[in-house]
């Protein structure tokens, strides 16, 4: 797989001040806290990663870490793991946010997904305690296609999905990362919700497509029923708690109430949204099985 080399884009630099702070990140070994942390450093920005594997530690099961992530920090880049619809994330989330605010944090950017009732639920109690939030609203990370559960599938050939017809505005965590280095080092976006997206509707089946074109392979999407995919996600050993997931996402998110493109990227960073084609080229060898694998 390819590495992912980052490279910050000139948009996140705009209108960044002098001195931003400190910030933290939490969930920064996650797929967009990584871009976030590694863009902030390379703007000279000091940052604090933080998960359940560095030092100062970060555990969400753990308040008794949030203190000494958040003390001195100017920021604090919120990514909720494993996702702002399971039971209780919005109540934890509130939790971190007033000791955000309590620490005397004065840039909170929260991330969150279109359509998802509890992570709205999760983004108005955060803005109770904390109004100067930025919320990052994301549609369908593109990257699902190549850094997370989908690879597997599309390696073999084949990606089997409980969705069929329904369209989605991908979006390129590039352009999220960008958006949230923003917002964590201007005070322009304070208060505000970004809803990002792609910017054009591709159903699964044209998504596919385009990842076959980009790394010239015979891929395809077939859809499948729930039962199929649930029984299937099961037998290869998927924890219970992340079918859950799934499922909700499958038939709660994407059913057609996301199928519309916004101009968030646009409006964020005064440039348009990178284009699904753009990230299936630029990472084409992703999609690429290894010799003898």
């Amino acid at each position: 797989m390819s590495q992912h080399t980052l490279h910050p884009s000139s948009d996140a630099l705009a209108g960044t001040p002098v001195d931003p702070g400190t910030v933290a990140v939490l969930g920064a070994t996650g797929k967009t806290g990584r871009r976030v942390a590694e863009r902030l450093e390379a703007l000279g920005v000091p940052v604090r990663r933080a998960s359940r594997s560095t030092t100062p530690r970060f555990d969400w099961e753990d308040p008794e870490t949030w203190a000494p992530v958040l003390d001195g920090t100017a920021a604090v880049y919120v990514a909720y793991a494993p996702d702002l619809a399971i039971p209780g994330a919005p109540e934890t989330v509130t939790r971190l946010a007033e000791a955000a605010r309590d620490a005397g944090v004065r840039r909170l950017v929260l991330l969150s997904g279109r359509g998802e009732t509890e992570a709205q639920r999760a983004e108005q109690r955060v803005a109770d305690v904390f109004p100067g939030r930025t919320v990052l609203r994301c549609a369908f990370f593109a990257q699902n296609f190549d850094e997370s559960f989908l690879l597997e599938p599309l390696l073999g050939g084949e990606l089997a999905l409980p969705v069929d017809g329904v369209a989605e505005p991908f979006v390129d965590l590039e352009d999220v990362a960008d958006v949230a280095v923003a917002a964590l080092t201007d005070d322009a976006h304070a208060g505000q919700v970004h809803e990002l997206t792609g910017p054009r509707l591709l159903t699964f089946a044209e998504a596919v497509a385009e990842i076959g074109a980009a790394s010239g392979r015979d891929v395809r999407h077939v859809p499948i029923t729930m039962a199929d995919f649930t029984a299937g996600l099961a037998a290869v050993g998927v924890p219970a708690e992340e079918v859950g997931l799934l499922e909700y996402l499958f038939t709660e998110v994407l059913d057609g109430r996301g199928s519309f493109v916004t101009d968030g990227v646009q409006r964020a960073l005064g440039r348009p949204a990178r284009d699904f084609r753009d990230y299936a080229a630029r990472e084409a060898s992703d999609w690429v099985p290894e010799a003898g694998a």
